[in-house]
């Protein structure tokens, strides 16, 4: 399996973005070397897309599945291209607050600690579904990881779609996430624009 192993500050100067959203309060103290440089049309849609997959975790073949998968589905397909990233089960775990960062949520779910409406899962790419109830496996609620996890994200806000039980170290899948509710800070449509050239 192929992995993602840039650093992430590094990662979010080059793409102009705040660590906040990856879950890492740090900060760099480099700056972009050109930040007026003027940026081609393609370029800025070509940066919107490494946002969206740098953010995710997904590398570029399930990037563009999803993609396929959006465009073939009802609605505005830059709104179902989120709706299908956030609903992966390694972000509805980093969501709930049960991970620190997407990629811990990954390992997480990659060491079958986490049950999908009591069964096990341990695909972080699942597809989560309204009504869904995803919980921390019973042994093991009691791993020194969450006690820490709980306290390091307990200032974090839940997004309205799901619910949250943090003391039972579980959660809820209510509905399907408006645009609004979706904090990321990607242009998806110049990501749609770019995939249809």
């Amino acid at each position: 399996m192929a992995l993602n192993k840039q650093p992430v500050l590094k990662r979010c100067r080059k793409l102009g973005l705040d660590p906040s959203y990856m879950g890492v309060h740090k900060k760099s103290k480099k700056q972009n070397q050109n930040p007026n440089k003027k940026m081609s049309e393609y370029a800025l849609q070509l940066r919107e897309k490494q946002k969206a997959k740098f953010i995710y975790g997904i590398l570029e073949k399930q990037f563009r599945t999803y993609f396929e998968k959006a465009n073939n589905t009802k609605g505005v397909t830059g709104e179902n291209l989120l709706r299908l990233l956030e609903f992966r089960l390694d972000n509805v775990i980093f969501r709930l607050g049960l991970a620190r960062t997407r990629r811990e949520a990954r390992q997480i779910v990659s060491h079958k600690l986490v049950t999908v409406n009591g069964k096990p899962v341990n695909i972080p790419s699942y597809q989560v579904k309204v009504g869904d109830e995803v919980a921390v496996r019973e042994k093991s609620k009691t791993l020194p990881l969450f006690a820490l996890v709980t306290d390091a994200t307990a200032n974090r806000g839940v997004p309205d779609w799901l619910t949250s039980e943090k003391d039972g170290l579980k959660g809820k899948v209510n509905a399907l996430p408006n645009r609004d509710q979706i904090d990321v800070p990607v242009l998806e449509t110049l990501i749609v624009e770019l995939y249809s050239k």
